[in-house]
């Protein structure tokens, strides 16, 4: 696939994601999409939207849990692009209007201190982290129907991103047992979700050693001062307007987001 194509179906995404309509997988008409394609096509896509003002402030994990690959019927993770325009603060409002089919995930997140590349250690992942703390990923996936599509379909979407909240409580990653965090998601005081930390990854720092990984095979590496999503715990959940949405994290506290139309 050429690096035209690459851009005009960026550009194909890019309008989805402005307009809130629904497209088909891109693979329908492109079946030979690869996953290298994919990853070129996400790229662009962030260039449109960085040449708009936007700032790349991240990256998120996708496709870490088991419970998410059942889910989407996919299984390997991948990783997707977060800007500072994704970003609501904690206890704020998710308006509907403008997006098309809104799901919440709840998770672990980083942020790095220091440059990671290649193949790095758990030890090197965690000297890397200046801290660690709770997190609420929306995503919004530009596909008809947001189900039956192929893994390069995800990837070129920028992996389904579109906001995300980050908790107030921020810890040394050190402190905290990581894998064994018992994780609570509620939606109006009800419990929709709960899971331990260790079905991201087997462990959420896990996360960032296969991110590093997936990085470096574009040769490309994880800026200091990112902030990294670590991947869902649980299957997503479908937001409505007059949600109240609270996730719980032993040790993190909590973090909360409030849906409107």
């Amino acid at each position: 696939m050429t690096a035209r194509m690459h851009e005009e179906l960026a550009r194909l995404l890019d309008q989805a994601r402005l307009e809130a309509r629904e497209i088909p997988p891109l693979t329908q008409q492109h079946p030979d999409l690869a996953l290298p394609d994919a990853y070129a096509i996400q790229a662009e896509g962030i260039r449109l939207r960085t040449s708009r003002g936007e700032r790349v402030v991240g990256l998120k994990m996708g496709f870490t849990s088991e419970a998410k690959r059942r889910q989407m019927n996919l299984d390997s993770p991948v990783y997707g692009v977060l800007t500072d325009r994704m970003e609501i603060p904690a206890g704020g409002t998710f308006r509907l209007q403008g997006s098309i089919h809104p799901k919440i995930e709840p998770e672990i997140a980083f942020r790095t201190s220091r440059e990671l590349r290649g193949r790095i250690t758990r030890e090197q992942a965690l000297e890397a982290c200046s801290s660690v703390f709770a997190a609420l990923e929306i995503l919004d996936s530009r596909y008809v129907g947001f189900k039956y599509f192929s893994l390069p379909d995800v990837v070129a979407d920028n992996s389904s991103s579109s906001l995300f909240v980050l908790g107030t409580t921020e810890r040394p990653p050190r402190e905290l047992d990581l894998p064994r965090l018992d994780m609570v998601l509620e939606v109006n005081g009800e419990r929709v979700q709960a899971a331990r930390s260790d079905a991201i990854s087997g462990d959420p720092v896990v996360s960032i050693l296969q991110l590093c990984e997936l990085l470096d095979q574009r040769g490309l590496s994880l800026p200091a001062g990112s902030v990294v999503l670590s991947g869902a715990a649980t299957a997503a959940h479908m937001l409505h307007a007059g949600d109240r949405v609270r996730l719980t994290v032993e040790g993190l506290g909590e973090v909360t987001v409030s849906v409107e139309s």
